[in-house]
């Protein structure tokens, strides 16, 4: 569509003095980069998935076997074939990092701008740090965190990813194209958050209670938050094919 602009005309009923300047209007189209990053949202937590559910039957390597019932993802780092995990890590994180910047130029830009995406590209480069810095495994056959700085990174990031929601939530509550999936990303914050301090006090140490279980509930974590990743991405790609996007707001 386009808007006719005048420069000028004289008396009525005579003809313009200059033709209309023919100015296109692109406030509404869609965008095929937006697509791309959303297609990236969605793609990511499938793709992580099949990566660790895949290596959770076919790991052999290890020496005392790979439980996922008991042990977490990340134990699927260390070993001679650690490498695929260590891939899925980087590759996941580098994903969520496009995903962000998606959400960035599709999501109404309000105060603070912008604190809600980078927070979830933060998440993506935590799992790229997890990717860089994988666990070992000794002579033993024990599982070990040579440096530290994965174990650190993991809490710090589980941790983090249930408040990152419902930052993310706040934002989504005033754009009116977002408005209806505040609540239910509040809510899988909130969810995604109480599991993880379950799983600090009752799962984590080994002679917590709920140890035996400490892989089954660090999964229930992830089902809660790849779903609402995925309804995220989902959204900003119905946006993007659909170009509903404001021109003041939105890219």
């Amino acid at each position: 569509m386009k808007k006719a602009v005048g420069r000028g005309t004289q008396e009525a009923g005579t003809t313009l003095a200059n033709p209309p300047i023919l100015i296109p209007d692109n406030t509404r189209r869609p965008s095929a980069i937006l697509s791309v990053l959303a297609a990236a949202g969605i793609v990511g937590p499938l793709l992580f998935t099949v990566g660790f559910v895949v290596q959770g039957f076919l790991r052999t390597d290890l020496r005392f076997g790979y439980n996922p019932v008991a042990q977490q993802i990340s134990d699927l780092t260390a070993g001679p074939a650690g490498w695929v995990q260590q891939v899925n890590f980087v590759v996941f994180g580098l994903l969520l990092i496009a995903f962000a910047i998606g959400l960035l130029l599709g999501i109404r830009k309000t105060w603070p701008w912008g604190i809600s995406s980078a927070l979830v590209a933060w998440n993506g480069v935590e799992l790229v740090i997890a990717g860089i810095f994988p666990l070992r495994q000794d002579t033993a056959g024990h599982i070990f965190d040579p440096l530290g700085v994965h174990s650190v990174n993991g809490t710090i990031f589980f941790l983090g990813i249930g408040v990152v929601l419902g930052v993310l939530s706040r934002q989504l509550a005033r754009d009116e194209l977002w408005r209806d999936l505040s609540a239910y990303t509040l809510i899988s914050g909130v969810v995604v958050f109480v599991l993880v301090l379950l799983n600090g006090l009752l799962a984590e140490r080994e002679l917590s209670p709920l140890h035996p279980w400490l892989g089954l509930i660090q999964r229930a974590i992830l089902a809660v938050w790849f779903p609402c990743l995925i309804v995220l991405a989902l959204r900003l790609r119905r946006l993007a094919r659909t170009g509903e996007q404001r021109g003041s707001g939105h890219v």
